[in-house]
């Protein structure tokens, strides 16, 4: 799965022949733009960068020991938030690590196998925390919804398989597209307008035929982007109209307060997709691509913990039991 949602197709204004081709050295190395342009800025964005992935790595590790060790959180709710952690662990070391070398070194440059390798890990976890969030909306529908048969619904075993599927079927998505990438031909410019390796911009450097993986893109971009955001909006409407009916007004907090978390985090993540890839290919900028990768890549793994965690007494009641230092 990917997560770019151009909603178009990136077709080379100027394709090469086959005997263009051949006279070309084919490129074995890309260069990072990073944020070159704004060297006057490096070391500030060095210590955001660092500050953030800090927090998210730290975060979210004391979220997955607390869900793992307290067997209080092994709940259908908890358990795909363990997994969520997870993802954004994934999300951020597969881009911090190299945007911060790239803020130390005046060019950053990253292997072709490394840009394959970042084209996997990036896009299966953030795709996959796009289908998780969706899975989590619908295990917010059936607690408060159907609250007498929640556990019935939400067993172990369908959440173990609806996490497992989440895993691999954005596994199986993002080794597709991995497929068609490695099937292009880079013969320069290799200077990608990025801090990472993203597709939009890669297909546009590719000397060879990239309209198979616009295409693939486009339907990539429909499931994980457009449907997911209308199901969790379905779900979030059959919740707010259950909750209108209820009769006190204790009742309406206390299912609101099992959605609230969840609601920001998806409120966040989905902002930052769409401002970043819902948009024309006329109005495409590489600056404003920057900034939302800092946001779904950087921002959200380090405000998920924070949110979960400061709005959860559960969670907090776990991470002092299992941390002293946190009663204080």
């Amino acid at each position: 799965m990917k997560l770019w949602l151009e909603i178009h197709l990136i077709v080379p204004e100027t394709p090469f022949s086959l005997g263009t081709m051949s006279n070309q050295t084919l490129v074995t190395k890309f260069v990072l733009q990073g944020f070159s342009e704004h060297p006057e800025h490096r070391a500030l964005l060095f210590s955001c960068f660092l500050s953030l992935y800090c927090v998210a790595l730290t975060g979210n590790t004391l979220i997955i020991l607390a869900i793992a060790l307290n067997s209080g959180l092994h709940t259908p709710m908890y358990f795909f938030l363990f997994n969520l952690a997870t993802m954004d662990i994934i999300c951020a070391s597969s881009v911090a690590p190299k945007a911060l070398e790239g803020l130390v070194l005046e060019e950053s440059s990253i292997s072709y196998g490394g840009c394959m390798a970042q084209l996997y890990f990036l896009p299966w976890a953030a795709s996959s925390e796009l289908l998780l969030l969706t899975v989590m909306a619908y295990d917010r529908y059936a607690a408060v919804c159907h609250p007498l048969h929640y556990g019935t619904e939400m067993s172990k075993a369908f959440c173990g398989t609806l996490a497992a599927g989440v895993w691999a079927l954005c596994a199986f998505n993002v080794a597709i597209h991995a497929g068609l990438m490695l099937h292009l031909d880079f013969c320069g410019p290799d200077v990608i307008t990025h801090f990472f390796c993203e597709v939009p911009p890669l297909l546009l450097l590719s000397c060879s035929s990239t309209y198979v993986n616009s295409i693939m893109s486009v339907l990539a971009d429909a499931f994980y982007g457009i449907l997911n955001f209308l199901m969790t909006i379905v779900s979030y409407g059959f919740i707010i109209s259950s909750i209108l009916k209820m009769r006190t007004a204790e009742g309406k907090k206390k299912a609101f307060s099992t959605c609230s978390s969840h609601l920001i985090v998806v409120g966040v993540y989905y902002t930052a997709v769409f401002y970043a890839y819902i948009s024309p290919v006329s109005s495409y900028s590489a600056e404003k691509s920057k900034l939302a990768g800092v946001l779904y890549t950087m921002l959200s793994p380090t405000l998920n913990p924070l949110i979960y965690t400061l709005r959860n007494m559960e969670v907090k009641a776990a991470l002092r039991k299992l941390f002293p230092f946190f009663r204080n």
